[in-house]
């Protein structure tokens, strides 16, 4: 298949691995990756704070960027189920809110061909074990919009059930929010901030080396408050774990989401 990637702006910006390791491991199962660097925000944060006018713009050029490459791409893949719920069912609302019945067409084409990893991996290309190699323990986090909008259910349990090496263990109160939610943590950061607290604790509880999810930003939220109360567990991506074979292990690094934090 050939696969168009939206890396997302936050992980081209905090967390170029997980673009990466999506490429990297779309290439392995013998998938054709391509890019276009005239990509840039889904319009995710201006939505999620209802500024659909604001929004508008920069969901116009998402639509006109991703248009292009319809007749000649199977799928685009976000790694990320925030910015894939956006695309699928805010952008929508946008076109809707500016009463533009040709973006809200468009952009339905565009949401039709679009996919959350798990997604792409389990519902498009058929598959749940991807060759990944992983020997630490993980517990997984479901965010929010990948849960509650795109409901991908136990597709990403799936697909780290089937990592060799992997010991995958449950997190208390795994469905509750960790609290990002994007300007949400910088408008209500008392909330924000009492939201991970809680999220981080269950992590620890966990007693897992990892905890795995689908969202970079997430992941920099739990990772930052779990590298501000010294506690042991390191965030990672869904991505990085499927990306790691035994041949290229993954390798934990300092500058791991949240962790610089």
């Amino acid at each position: 298949m050939r696969i168009s990637l939206m890396t997302t702006c936050l992980a081209d910006v905090m967390a170029p691995d997980v673009a990466r390791s999506t490429v990297i491991l779309l290439e392995r199962l013998g998938h054709e990756v391509v890019y276009d660097p005239r990509q840039t925000c889904c319009g995710q944060m201006h939505t999620n704070t209802g500024y659909y006018s604001e929004a508008a713009p920069v969901v116009r050029h998402f639509v006109d960027t991703f248009e292009r490459q319809l007749d000649d791409v199977d799928a685009i893949v976000m790694p990320s189920g925030s910015c894939t719920g956006c695309v699928r069912d805010q952008h929508r609302l946008v076109a809707q809110h500016e009463q533009d019945e040709d973006l809200e067409k468009r952009a339905g084409a565009v949401a039709a061909k679009t996919y959350e990893l798990s997604e792409l991996l389990v519902d498009v290309l058929k598959t749940t074990d991807v060759g990944a190699y992983f020997p630490h323990s993980v517990t997984y986090h479901p965010t929010c919009h990948s849960m509650r909008i795109l409901k991908v259910g136990p597709r990403p349990i799936k697909l780290l059930r089937a990592v060799e090496g992997i010991e995958v263990v449950n997190l208390p109160e795994s469905s509750t929010c960790c609290g990002f939610g994007g300007t949400f943590s910088v408008k209500n950061s008392d909330t924000s901030n009492a939201m991970v607290t809680d999220k981080a604790a269950n992590v620890v509880r966990s007693g897992a080396e990892f905890v795995v999810a689908g969202d970079a930003s997430c992941l920099m939220n739990i990772g930052g408050k779990l590298a501000r109360n010294g506690d042991a567990p390191r965030p990672i991506h869904l991505a990085q774990i499927l990306a790691s074979t035994r041949e290229d292990p993954f390798v934990p690094s300092a500058e791991m989401l949240g962790r610089a934090s």
